[in-house]
């Protein structure tokens, strides 16, 4: 995830949802359906630990939103049940922005409360940038342009940037954007490490939900805090085992154990699901693209000519076909989904081996042999880059496939590309739906998400321009010019595919276009 991975969009339109009475069991179709709670406890479950405590300020993998967006609330968030991103009220009920994108100002909620019974005030605001500037982890860049925060009373607060940045809202609203905390808490709990400690098994959140339980490797729990301020969640607790072995967790779910699976089901099982009417199944729309890198620092991937015959010779309407149905479809933009409108960003890559075929047959033998890399946490792309292997030997290359642990895969950041592999398959998001956002993290030689540093100044001087008013026109130009690299292809635009019991209500309402893998639990009943 976010992986990270990393400005508003026009207002969304009601999602498209596959929802229906199908999905299911391992070998069987049809059957009695399990039986609702009545103790309002909601069992859900991770496949693998979060990996980061469920502190905001540090938290930026993948699994593990459930906790981070459950508990804590930001200024902004982003409307559920919408297939593009539309920004709402949060802990600021109105907002404005500069025509230069420089001077934000805010009006705060009255009544709510902190869960350590603080009152929430606009002296929260500045605490917790300054927080998450002075904890300095993978989200604090979100806060380092910020200028000066001034109070106008207790509910009301000014933000002025240090330069124009058309994503700024963006990144208040998104899932990993800065998350308002308890200043007395901060003060009373902050130790020599700003409360990290503190905050990997408590919370100082807003949110619907406090944690009251964070066992690494074990289990979370999540517990219905009784002064929220908006609507009281149905459900009054959420446990949340770590179920590290797929087909445990789809048993448990099978017989009811389990309310629902909200993450990385593989492509068998979401076979077996689409076609079982004893549960319900959900294709929801996302930011999350999955991309094939190539390592421009590496044998024949040093050629440009070479990158994009490799490109060429990548049959993605086959991987797209054997991997994604009924959750995702082919990539036409080089841009995640529902981050640009469908004119901007378009990925022109023709689907012709022969090119590669005619580069290869030249090519001495220690050339052809390429590594084809993935993630070892995810199944669909150890299935597709079996399959690119299959492609690329046709083409007349000798390929293996090797799967990697994602701190393996972040350690290439910054390297010279010798100990990565010439092509690796990932799946990511953007940390919010800005495209400079994504284009800066994923293209420009710094970004966190450029594994094989591959850059143009062509990218970097569009992504640039289009920052400070968030020029579609200038991202797109970005887009087009990572595309001629050579170094990046998007393969397939892919849905959250979630599975539930039928008793479970809410779930696309619940679901939110910029935030993967997670649901907002309080908008979850039975029915």
């Amino acid at each position: 995830m976010k992986i990270r991975p990393l400005g508003v969009l026009a207002a969304g339109t009601a999602v498209l949802l596959v929802a229906s009475a199908c999905g299911g069991g391992s070998n069987s179709s049809g059957g009695t359906p399990n039986a609702a709670p009545t103790d309002k406890v909601l069992h859900l479950s991770f496949l693998q630990d979060p990996g980061q405590p469920p502190d905001p300020d540090v938290y930026y993998a993948g699994q593990g939103l459930l906790l981070t967006t459950n508990t804590y609330e930001g200024l902004l968030q982003y409307k559920g049940g919408t297939d593009k991103p539309v920004l709402e009220p949060l802990l600021a009920t109105e907002w404005n922005a500069s025509p230069d994108n420089k001077v934000f100002t805010f009006k705060l909620r009255e009544g709510v409360k902190f869960h350590d019974g603080t009152p929430f005030t606009s002296a929260a605001v500045k605490a917790s940038f300054d927080r998450r500037a002075a904890v300095n982890q993978g989200p604090a860049y979100m806060v380092t342009d910020i200028d000066s925060v001034t109070t106008q009373g207790d509910y009301g607060v000014t933000v002025t940037l240090k330069a124009p940045n058309s994503a700024f809202l963006d990144y208040l609203a998104c899932p990993y954007g800065p998350r308002i905390m308890s200043p007395e808490g901060l003060k009373t709990n902050g130790g020599t490490d700003n409360a990290q400690g503190y905050l990997t098994n408590h919370d100082l959140g807003t949110g619907p939900y406090t944690l009251t339980a964070a066992e690494v490797g074990s289990k979370y729990e999540l517990t219905a805090f009784a002064d929220y301020w908006g609507a009281k969640p149905y459900f009054e607790k959420v446990e949340l085992p770590v179920i590290t072995d797929v087909s445990a967790q789809q048993l448990q779910f099978n017989n009811g154990q389990v309310a629902a699976i909200l993450h990385d089901l593989p492509s068998s099982a979401v076979g077996q699901y689409l076609n079982d009417n004893k549960y319900s199944h959900y294709s929801l729309p996302t930011m999350m693209s999955n991309y094939v890198y190539i390592n421009p620092r590496k044998g024949m991937m040093t050629d440009v000519k070479n990158r994009n015959a490799v490109m060429q010779a990548i049959d993605v309407d086959e991987l797209v076909k054997q991997t994604y149905f009924g959750r995702g479809k082919k990539a036409e933009q080089i841009y995640p989904p529902n981050m640009m409108a469908a004119e901007f960003g378009k990925q022109a890559v023709t689907h012709d081996p022969s090119v590669l075929t005619g580069i290869a047959a030249g090519l001495p033998a220690d050339q052809k042999a390429v590594t084809i890399g993935y993630d070892s946490s995810n199944p669909d792309n150890q299935l597709i880059s079996n399959l690119i292997q299959t492609q690329l030997a046709a083409a007349g290359l000798t390929a293996k496939v090797q799967a990697y642990p994602t701190s393996e895969i972040y350690g290439w950041v910054g390297g010279d590309g010798q100990s990565a592999p010439e092509i690796m398959t990932y799946l990511g998001w953007p940390d919010a739906p800005s495209p400079y956002t994504w284009g800066h993290i994923s293209w420009d030689a710094d970004g966190g998400l450029n594994f094989f540093g591959c850059s143009a100044p062509a990218v970097t001087a569009a992504l640039a321009k289009g920052l400070p008013a968030g020029t579609d026109a200038d991202f797109s130009t970005a887009g087009e010019e990572a595309v001629k690299t050579g170094c990046w292809l998007n393969i397939a635009d892919v849905n959250d595919f979630m599975v539930a019991q039928p008793w479970l209500k809410g779930v696309e309402q619940a679901h939110v276009v910029t935030d993967p893998n997670t649901l907002r639990l309080s908008a979850l009943s039975v029915g």
